[in-house]
């Protein structure tokens, strides 16, 4: 069963006191012309009157009326059916423009208050419209709080993972360690073994290419650069090496296992890492790293 809720109380006031308005003046418009009808009525009883008593005072003096007197009399009695037949014309006017204005007035009150039901039934339609979209959007309103408190768990559960990935990070920085570079200009994190090369990996700062270099006499491409093993002391785990890169040759002599060897692509910072050199001598291994994004030249 919809609830219709009853029309907003200030309107129907107004629209009642309008009516009520219409219908009092109608009554004293028609009040006001039953008093001019009565009043011609009094005024013509009262002519009657007063030319009956001339009449009758006419009558009294007949024998001694002159013929002026006689014709007189007859003026006055065809002033009195001549006045009478006017002020009778003049009350039949009067009624039937009273019984006029009363009809107008009538279907006047009667339009307004025909007028005055429909807004009444609009308003209580628009009522009842807004009640069933207050139903509807407090349903929404419900389904939203749901849907936001299944929010607010998924963002904890994920500030939950993210501070256990952040916990994880430092753990993983904190193994690398941080070795000054041939450069001398800054100190990288460097990895000695396969497990912390593995987590300098996931830290995804720096992009990191893997690579067995083999004694020979020409250079090996490695990523965007090119390298040449020139000499390796497998006891002393130093190494001599040349870098070709953006058209220039570096030569990084007598340079020891895990120590960064630095140089400029442009005018980004690239590291060669040798993790460790074969007992024949011949191979080297280690990893290059280098910018995610080159700096611009």
């Amino acid at each position: 069963m919809n609830y219709q809720a009853p029309p907003p109380e200030g309107k129907s006031n107004t629209m009642t006191i309008v009516a009520v308005a219409a219908i009092v003046a109608s009554i004293a418009a028609n009040l006001f012309l039953l008093y001019q009808v009565n009043g011609l009525k009094d005024e013509s009883a009262h002519a009657r009157e007063v030319l009956q008593g001339e009449v009758d005072t006419l009558k009294e003096n007949s024998t001694a009326m002159t013929a002026a007197q006689r014709k007189h009399m007859d003026e006055l009695k065809d002033d009195l059916d001549t006045r009478s037949k006017q002020l009778a014309a003049q009350a039949n006017q009067a009624k039937k423009e009273a019984v006029s204005y009363a009809d107008e007035k009538s279907k006047a009150l009667e339009a307004e208050q025909a007028k005055t039901n429909q807004q009444v039934g609009q308003v209580s339609s628009a009522v009842s419209d807004v009640a069933k979209k207050a139903d509807t959007a407090n349903a929404k309103i419900a389904d939203v709080n749901n849907d936001v408190s299944g929010v607010k768990q998924d963002l904890s559960s994920t500030k939950n993972s993210l501070d256990q990935t952040k916990t994880d990070l430092n753990a993983n920085i904190a193994a690398l360690k941080k070795v000054q570079g041939d450069l001398g200009g800054t100190n990288s994190m460097v990895a000695t073994n396969a497990h912390e090369l593995e987590e300098l990996k996931k830290l995804g700062v720096r992009n990191i290419v893997e690579f067995t270099l083999k004694k020979q006499k020409d250079m090996q491409k490695v990523s965007n650069i090119s390298l040449k093993l020139d000499k390796a002391d497998f006891k002393k785990n130093k190494f001599s090496l040349t870098v070709l890169a953006d058209d220039k040759n570096w030569d990084k002599k007598d340079r020891n296992t895990n120590e960064p060897l630095q140089f400029y692509v442009g005018k980004s910072l690239y590291e060669i890492v040798v993790n460790s050199i074969s007992k024949d001598e011949k191979t080297i291994s280690g990893y290059l790293s280098s910018p995610k994004y080159d700096s611009p030249r």
